[in-house]
């Protein structure tokens, strides 16, 4: 009855050190891939608009004119 007893007793505690585990293992490799890539950088700059030149309906119906 020993081996019973003490899988019932001490299932909640081995299924929490699972997670743990698990939890941690995940953020080790989110912190190698993150190492791995570098900083990231913004790739698109959306340049802002001039408040001086009116917006024509050109630049509305094709704004990647320029």
């Amino acid at each position: 009855m020993g081996i019973h007893y003490d899988y019932k007793s001490t299932k909640g505690n081995k299924l929490m050190e699972k997670q743990a585990k698990r939890e941690k293992k995940l953020a080790e490799k989110k912190a190698k891939r993150l190492a791995k890539e570098g900083p990231k950088q913004e790739e698109t700059k959306i340049k802002p608009l001039d408040p001086k030149k009116p917006i024509s309906l050109d630049f509305l119906t094709n704004p990647n004119k320029e």
